[in-house]
This record gives structure tokens, C-alpha cells and sequence, in this order.
């Protein structure tokens, strides 16, 4: 990996690059045996107290202490396809293949994408809590060993989920082999209620971008209107007080870099809005909405566009979603867009009772 600029080598990062993908270089201490230097390439996740953390595409978190930084640079995940009629080389498809991931890296991305206001570890496994506000923000994310035996595991579940009045969830990832098929037969086995089946869909991300020519019609802002959320309507969906709200709005801003999408309508209200995180080379959509009263006008369409060449200025290469696996009007949509298939989900929701 290259990193000299001018025949000498330059740290050419810093903390405004969290969220996009990297490539380092650092001590290592060296010694008998050991390499001086060692690489590390992936998504510069956080950068506090001196201490950058990288995580790679296997979902593995590499911290570095800043001072051992011989070398960086913010470097691209692969070349962007031709954009708005440009021309493109001799036997190129018109459009490109969907971007290769493991489900591992996209759950990591996607919890990245839609963070909890509250977090807690039980060995790999994260407890996420946010007042209730969507099941992603309040659900145990189970990516590896929880250290513990399983019985062990739900117990402290349990109680920890009790504490905040909420009750116990684990998301379950399936349709793959490197999702948790096992861990979703002993949910089932010991009575944990299964629900909201979502499908996570993926595509690349330049075609998307070129899905709708004119884009004057929708304003990217880095903080949600009151128009926004009021077209959004669900940031009190588990409580209707101030404070449900705050916290709906700490999951719904957070992540490497958001930015709403708004088209205001005649009356000035939003007739369509969009959510996006560019996380490295990944973009996520969320939140898409359109008022009933202004549908089958191409907004949506338009509001995907508009998203999406925002996260190609970005440094994104590649587009991720999830949708309800029953809203059959949305997978068509998607399907249209260009988005197929990677993985699926649901949640396995401990019932009163029952065993944890």
C-alpha cells in the first residue's frame, strides 16, 4: 500500500474522517522478529482520548494509539461506475453487480448506522436500549459468543431489559450460512415469540444515484424540520412525552454522517423525506416516506437520488436498506431501484412466562 506523498510518508487523516475507510500505517514497538511497521485498512469508527479505532470488513475492531501513526490516508472502497451518461468502457454492463458482504458486516454497519442511546457488552454480544423507540435501538444484537452459557445469557437479559421496563429482544439473523440459524432454533425452543421479519437488501450505489435527473426538489440537511418529523410521525410512537422524543432523535442523528432528505410540498409541509448514513463504503437508507396525498409522482425516487449522490461524494461505493419482509409495494419499489437480497432478520421476543 502506497502512502508516500513527495517521497516521504504523511498522516493525512484526522477526526473529521471518522465514518469513511482508511488505510494506516503504524509502529509496532519492533523487535527480534517482528516487522517495524503494520497495515490496517477499513472504517475509522471513532477517534477519542488519542486512540483511533478501525474496523475491518470481517467486523474485527483495531485500536491504535494515535502517537504510533507512522502513516494515513482516507482511500476509496473501489472505483465509482460511470456517472450521468458518461461513457463507459468497451463490454460494461449499463448496470453494475451488487457489492460482495458478509451478513456480519452489514449488521455491524447497520447497528453503526442506527445507534442506540444505550449500550451494554455481554462478551460479543451488545444490549441496546433507547426508550423504546424501534426495535433495532432496543434489541441485543448477538454477533459472536456472549461468553457465557445461553441460559446464563438470557438471564441477564432479562433483567437487564427489566431494569428499563422493556422487554427482552434478540435480533436474529437468518438466510445465510454465517447467520444465527442455531441461536434462532434455542430462542424457539425455549418459547421466545418470533416477529417482524425484515429483509436486508443491497445495491451499488452509482446506478441509484442516476435514477432520477432532477433533484432541485429535495433539500439534504444534517439535522431533521419539524416538517420532517412530522411526516416521519414516529418519534413518539412509544411514548408521546419530550423526552421520548429527545431520544428519538439521538438514534435517529447519530451514526458516521446523516443527512435528511426533505421535499416540501405546495403547502410547504413534506411531501417525501429520506434517511442516510455513509459508514466507509456504505450508504444506508432509512426512514423513506411519502404524503399519501403526493404520491405516484416519482419523489421517492427522487429522494433516493438525491441521498445517494450525496454518500458517492462521500466516498460510498455501495447501498443498503432493510424493508419489511411483507410490504410488498416497498420490495417492488427497491426491486425497480436496483436492490436485491442479502440476508433476512426478525426478532425473537422473550413472552412472559416463558423461559429465559
Amino acid at each position: 500500500m502506497e502512502f508516500l506523498a513527495g517521497g516521504r510518508a504523511e498522516v493525512r487523516i484526522t477526526r473529521a474522517d471518522v465514518g469513511k475507510r482508511v488505510s494506516v500505517r503504524r509502529l509496532t514497538g519492533g523487535g527480534a522478529g517482528v516487522p517495524a511497521f503494520t497495515d490496517a485498512v477499513g472504517v475509522l469508527t471513532s477517534w477519542d482520548q488519542g486512540v483511533l479505532s478501525i474496523t475491518r470488513r470481517n467486523g474485527e475492531t483495531v485500536r491504535i494509539e494515535e502517537s504510533a501513526l507512522v502513516a494515513a490516508k482516507v482511500v476509496p472502497d473501489r472505483p465509482a461506475a460511470p456517472r450521468h451518461g458518461a461513457a463507459r468502457p468497451s463490454g460494461e454492463p449499463g448496470r453494475r453487480r451488487g457489492p460482495a458482504a458478509t451478513a456480519l458486516e452489514l449488521q455491524t454497519v447497520a447497528a453503526r448506522g442506527w445507534p442506540a442511546v444505550e449500550t451494554a457488552r455481554l462478551g460479543e454480544w451488545t444490549l441496546r436500549a433507547s426508550g423504546g423507540f424501534t426495535r433495532r435501538a432496543n434489541s441485543v444484537l448477538p454477533l459472536g459468543d456472549p461468553g457465557v452459557p445461553l441460559e446464563t445469557a438470557l438471564e441477564r437479559i432479562g433483567q437487564w431489559y427489566d431494569e428499563r421496563g422493556l422487554p427482552p429482544v434478540i435480533v436474529v439473523a437468518t438466510g445465510r450460512e454465517d447467520t444465527d440459524a442455531r441461536l434462532d432454533a434455542e430462542l424457539a425452543e425455549r418459547g421466545w415469540a418470533d416477529e417482524r421479519h425484515t429483509t436486508v437488501r443491497i445495491a451499488a450505489l452509482a446506478p441509484l444515484a442516476d435514477t432520477a435527473a432532477d433533484l432541485s426538489c429535495v433539500t439534504l440537511s444534517r439535522e431533521p424540520g419539524a416538517d420532517w418529523l412530522a411526516l416521519y410521525n414516529r418519534t413518539g410512537e412509544a411514548d408521546p412525552s419530550a423526552q421520548a422524543t429527545r431520544t428519538a432523535l439521538r438514534v435517529l442523528t447519530g451514526g458516521p454522517s446523516v443527512w435528511f432528505a426533505t421535499v416540501h410540498g405546495a403547502d410547504g409541509g413534506a411531501a417525501a423525506i429520506g434517511r442516510l448514513v455513509v459508514d466507509g463504503r456504505w450508504a444506508g437508507f432509512a426512514a423513506l416516506e411519502v404524503d399519501p396525498a403526493a404520491r405516484r409522482r416519482g419523489l421517492a425516487t427522487r429522494v433516493m437520488a438525491a441521498l445517494a449522490e450525496r454518500a458517492l461524494e462521500e466516498g460510498a461505493s455501495a447501498a443498503y436498506l432493510q424493508v419489511e419482509a411483507d410490504n410488498a409495494g416497498a420490495l417492488a419499489f427497491y426491486d425497480r431501484l436496483g436492490f436485491t437480497d442479502h440476508h433476512g432478520y426478525h426478532y425473537r421476543r422473550a413472552l412472559p412466562g416463558g423461559r429465559r
